[in-house]
C-alpha cells in the first residue's frame, strides 16, 4: 500500500515537474548529441508509465494488461496534453514527433518492467 501511495504522489510530482518545464518560454539544455530531445522526451514518458503502473495492486506474477495499457495511455494522453500547451507557450512549439517519443518511451517502459517481473518471478 505505502508504495502505491508513494508512486502516485511521485507521478504527480513527475507530471507538476514537467507541466513547469513546459511553461518555461526558454528551455535550453546543453546540447550532447542529435536527438537527444527525443530521447529526453522518451525517457520522460517511461518514468511516467512506470509510476502511473505502480499506482495500480501488483498482481502476481505481473500486472494485468488493462493496467499496462491505462499506464500507456495514461503518459501518452499526458504527452499530447503537453505538446498541446506548449503551442500556447511563446518561444515554445508543439511537435508530434516530442509525443511519438512519449508514447513510445512509455510503451517500452511498460514492456521492459514487465519483462523484468516476468524474468524474476521465473527464478524464484
Amino acid at each position: 500500500m505505502i508504495i502505491r501511495a508513494g508512486s502516485c504522489i511521485l507521478a504527480i510530482f513527475w507530471v507538476g515537474f514537467e507541466f513547469y518545464l513546459s511553461h518555461q518560454s526558454t528551455l535550453s539544455p546543453p546540447h550532447i548529441f542529435s536527438g537527444q530531445d527525443k530521447l529526453l522526451h522518451a525517457a520522460y514518458g517511461g518514468v511516467l508509465a512506470l509510476l502511473l503502473l505502480g499506482c495500480f495492486k501488483f498482481s502476481p506474477p505481473d500486472y494485468t494488461a488493462r493496467q499496462k495499457a491505462i499506464a500507456i495511455v495514461s503518459a501518452s494522453l499526458y504527452g499530447a496534453i503537453d505538446e498541446i500547451h506548449q503551442y500556447f507557450i511563446p518561444g515554445r512549439y508543439s511537435d508530434f514527433l516530442d509525443w511519438l517519443a512519449d508514447t513510445t518511451g512509455a510503451i517500452v517502459a511498460i514492456s521492459f518492467a514487465g519483462w523484468l517481473i516476468r524474468k524474476y518471478q521465473s527464478r524464484k
